[in-house]
């Protein structure tokens, strides 16, 4: 199957306000994931192993960073017509072109950008999802139903249904109904499935008898010129999506590996932890479809006499002497000093390497975790300067607290923002 007449359109998403403080200074699609990645290498690399190579990122955000990675990352030879772009909101003599109010007003005012004969397809994607998928096998379930449009959707349970939207399926997997977030078992029934059903199309249920939206559509690309251009409705899944369901052919493409919305800071710091396991549900090391990201040329980390135990360790990092990390992730250029204790915690680095002879000004910390400090279920953006002697476990579990610190909790997560300095002696 062929992707040649396809092009993927990348939502970014608006503030990312349950992402905050992380989303402070950069756009959602660019917090970085799994000590060197960031969440926009996920579906772009998805793109790439798939054949598919032109693609438009859309977002409006505090957009510079991400901007800066798209340019530094990827690059297409001059023969093969392929692209990553960025499409930011900006204001033209057009009145219609402004801030994106969602994801199909996003999409709609960037359509100039799809006028080519060329395009077929529309692929939309998520710029915050944890996934791995051959959008291939998407596209061949999408010509051979015949289908208008096409979602992705996961089996599962009804504990699950609550925070997702819920499809109900005929027997040809066209999509006949749709409730966002059931709350009550009346609005359940409406869309649940028969587990035999997931069963015989080579899924295994395992007792999952509801269908969530993926949020990842294949629409034929004049039917959704004209669903965007017949209705004012601001998101495909709240709008557009329904609304085909009356007018078009909707097909469902089943998807049973791994996925993970990256929505909150509790999904976000989970999801990270979970890559740091022997048996990751997310497998960063697959030779047949690799995670992509910008080439840095940084040395080895090098360590002291430490220990270390489920942990991803990234490239340039400095590591002391009787250091212990545990279910951690530790990022590009971090520096650990000695008898420094992190355990289940996020450490993103830093974005350049501090030499150790650099004069800082009065009341600068050094950049990274000073020696005798103490991090647990915590995270710690990017340029993060830790005191000596610190310690960060939130043992009193408060749950939030904090808006303009440079420590912060979000769903009982301690959090210090980029280029956030806590002094020696700190304890909390």
């Amino acid at each position: 199957m062929d992707l040649k007449n396809t092009i993927a359109l990348i939502l970014g998403g608006g503030r990312g306000t349950r992402l905050f403080p992380l989303t402070k200074i950069r756009a959602k699609p660019a917090v970085p994931l799994a000590a060197k990645y960031r969440l926009i290498d996920i579906p772009i690399s998805n793109c790439i192993n798939s054949g598919l190579n032109r693609v438009y990122v859309l977002t409006q955000f505090l957009s510079e960073s991400l901007h800066r990675h798209l340019r530094q990352t990827y690059h297409f030879d001059h023969f093969s017509g392929g692209f990553v772009e960025l499409l930011a909101a900006q204001q033209t003599v057009d009145e219609s072109t402004d801030w994106y109010q969602g994801t199909a007003d996003a999409v709609r005012k960037n359509l100039v950008h799809l006028e080519e004969d060329w395009i077929e397809h529309v692929l939309i994607l998520s710029g915050d999802q944890l996934y791995r998928m051959d959008f291939r096998d998407m596209l061949r379930t999408h010509i051979e139903s015949g289908a208008d449009a096409t979602i992705a959707g996961i089996p599962v349970s009804r504990d699950d249904a609550s925070s997702l939207g819920i499809m109900q399926v005929n027997d040809t997997g066209r999509v006949t109904g749709f409730v966002e977030k059931p709350q009550t078992e009346e609005e359940l029934a409406t869309v649940r499935m028969d587990p035999a059903w997931i069963d015989a199309r080579g899924v295994e249920s395992h007792g999952r008898d509801c269908l969530a939206s993926m949020g990842l559509y294949i629409f034929n690309k004049s039917v959704m010129v004209d669903l965007l251009n017949e209705s004012s409705h601001e998101d495909f899944g709240k709008g557009i999506f329904p609304q085909s369901l009356q007018s078009h052919k909707v097909q469902v493409h089943l998807f049973d590996g791994y996925w993970e919305d990256i929505g909150t800071i509790r999904a976000f710091y989970e999801a990270n932890l979970s890559l740091a396991g022997k048996a990751p549900p997310f497998e960063l090391r697959d030779p047949n479809a690799p995670i992509y990201s910008r080439p840095r040329f940084l040395p080895p980390t090098i360590m002291g006499d430490a220990h270390i135990e489920s942990s991803l360790i990234a490239d340039g990092c400095r590591i002391g002497d009787n250091v212990t990390i545990k279910n951690s992730v530790i990022g590009l250029r971090t520096v650990i000093g000695d008898n420094v204790t992190i355990k289940d915690s996020v450490v993103m680095g830093a974005d350049d390497i501090e030499c150790e002879k650099t004069e800082l000004p009065a009341g600068v910390l050094p950049m990274g975790i000073g020696s005798g400090s103490v991090i647990e279920g915590t995270i710690l953006d990017k340029n993060c300067r830790i005191g000596e002697n610190v310690k960060i476990t939130n043992q009193a579990g408060v749950e939030n607290q904090g808006e303009d610190e440079p420590l912060q909790i979000r769903d009982g997560i301690s959090i210090v923002i980029k280029e956030g300095q806590i002094e020696s002696g700190h304890q909390s």
